[in-house]
């Protein structure tokens, strides 16, 4: 009898085992369905391309990208907090604007929408967006009615897709909605169900072991100009940056939910001023120095152009960001232009 219970103590004990093999094996075909040992079909999380977050929904659907308007008279802004992506560069003189990038979220309204410029473009095209925004330069103008990429304009849709708000002029009271965006893409013919590739994410093993200085607060700098300097703090607590410019929290304007942020890439790139007005050209593509700032830490590294996305690397690979949402800060490298980053450590910790 004792023979007996004890075969069928190690019967159980193998069954034990051969489950928790099956399931540290289906979790490496994330977002795919697999097959157990016990031929079930086992759902495995997908992955948000944009932020990495594991998701029950179906991460399909097409990249957005808006331009922000970043003027003082246009903070704050709707729907920075649910951008999966946002770029910040500078468009003419020392004021900035935002490329704001949506795959995984859709807020109900964004904005302030602002003008196109070429180099945004360049950059909503590497995710295969549909470009939304309300204005052109000439050459961006050029660039949009050559079909160079899918994109609905305030121009020719002021009043429909985009509406005006009372209580800010324009140019800083154009919004639009993911209502809109979807009415407009229907109108044009524009498909809206393909996700863009996949970015490069750490693992958790690998989020736990990042090493590099710590930095619990990194201020970034355009020309020294505090109106569009931008300052990020570390909160322990949540694991998370929050953003500040000009010395207030970049918040939803609508809810009052603050910008989170798990990544923040500074890049120096060359800037050229190509005419009267202070437009610029900015070199997306040659890579350069870089900062990286993850959990509390910050890291010397490259960047580089990846099928027009600007990526961290590390001696010319490309290296992980952790889940979650990505600001990325492109400042100028050019000789007599001001861009700098500043970082200190909280020592009380």
């Amino acid at each position: 009898m004792l023979k007996r219970y004890l075969t069928l103590a190690m019967a159980f004990l193998l069954l034990l085992s051969g489950c928790s093999q099956t399931k540290d094996t289906v979790t490496e075909h994330k977002g795919k369905e697999v097959q157990n040992n016990h031929k079930e079909t086992v759902t495995i999380a997908n992955h948000y391309p944009l932020t990495g977050v594991a998701t029950k929904e179906d991460i399909g659907g097409r990249a957005v990208a808006v331009m922000v308007n970043n003027h003082p008279d246009a903070r704050q802004q709707s729907g920075l907090d649910q951008a999966d992506i946002v770029y910040e560069l500078l468009a003419e003189g020392s004021v900035t604007r935002f490329l704001a990038i949506f795959q995984s979220e859709k807020p109900e309204r964004i904005g302030p929408v602002r003008s196109a410029r070429e180099y945004y473009i360049k950059l909503a095209k590497a995710y295969d967006s549909i470009y939304i925004a309300h204005g052109y330069s000439e050459e961006a103008r050029k660039m949009l009615e050559s079909g160079y990429i899918d994109h609905l304009n305030g121009m020719q849709y002021d009043g429909s897709l985009f509406k005006r708000s009372s209580d800010r002029v324009a140019p800083h009271n154009s919004y639009i909605t993911y209502e809109k965006i979807i009415e407009g893409a229907n109108k044009e013919g524009y498909s809206m169900e393909k996700a863009p590739e996949p970015l490069t994410f750490l693992t958790r093993d690998e989020v736990e072991k990042l090493e590099g200085q710590k930095a619990d607060k990194v201020t970034v700098a355009y020309y020294n100009n505090a109106t569009f300097t931008a300052t990020y703090e570390y909160d322990q607590q949540i694991g998370k940056y929050k953003r500040s410019s000009a010395g207030a929290q970049t918040v939803n304007h609508d809810t009052d939910d603050p910008v989170l942020l798990d990544n923040i890439l500074v890049v120096e790139t060359a800037h050229q001023t190509i005419d009267d007005a202070g437009r610029r050209k900015i070199d997306l593509s040659s890579g350069g120095k870089a900062y990286l700032l993850q959990k509390g830490i910050i890291r010397e590294v490259e960047w580089k152009s990846q099928d027009g996305k600007i990526v961290p690397a590390l001696n010319g690979t490309v290296i992980g960001l952790v889940p979650g949402k990505t600001w990325i800060n492109v400042i100028p490298s050019s000789p007599g232009l001001s861009g700098s980053v500043k970082f200190e450590a909280n020592e009380s910790e």
